[in-house]
């Protein structure tokens, strides 16, 4: 996506990257939109990178993304709870978290989602708004009704977790 500049509609939320603090930005403000990946939007504000979340997006002038599963069916299924995980991205880095190699496990008990993952570093101050996204995509997988997500820094994140396309999107190869 190429960076453009986008008046804001009306009064909405967002956090500050990386350090997560909310603020908000008034109505008939501009900001630079930077990314706009898994309903989510990256924007900068006054010089400071910021995530809108997607139930904001309106006030961006965007329609709220709606997951739509392959192979839709009620039956809760792992390959659907990958499918949400990918949907979340890292506000800094155009790459899925999952792709990143931020999930550690995927368990399915009944239709409780049990999900192990960390964050690229352990004091990222976006790591609640992250895994706040996590639980919110996962519950809309068909037949997910609980998401139980453990937050860990062992072993910690390293770009070597990340899969080999996830590498070549972010030039490290």
């Amino acid at each position: 996506m190429e960076r453009r500049v986008v008046p804001v509609e009306r009064d909405c939320e967002a956090r500050l990257v990386p350090t997560g603090d909310q603020i908000s930005i008034p109505a008939g403000s501009f900001v630079t939109l930077t990314q706009t990946l898994g309903g989510t939007y990256t924007i900068v504000h006054h010089g400071n990178m910021a995530r809108i979340a997607g139930s904001d997006g309106d006030a961006l002038g965007f329609e709220p993304e709606v997951l739509e599963f392959p192979e839709e069916d009620s039956t809760p299924s792992v390959k659907h709870i990958w499918f949400a995980l990918r949907s979340v991205f890292d506000p800094e880095i155009p790459v899925n978290i999952a792709d990143l190699g931020l999930i550690y496990n995927v368990e399915l008990k009944g239709t409780t989602a049990h999900i192990r993952m960390t964050l690229t570093a352990p004091g990222c101050g976006m790591g609640p708004v992250l895994v706040a996204e996590v639980e919110e995509r996962v519950k809309q997988a068909p037949g997910i009704n609980e998401v139980d997500i453990d937050l860990v820094f062992e072993p910690p994140w390293s770009r070597n977790m990340m899969t080999e396309e996830a590498q070549l999107e972010l030039g490290l190869f």
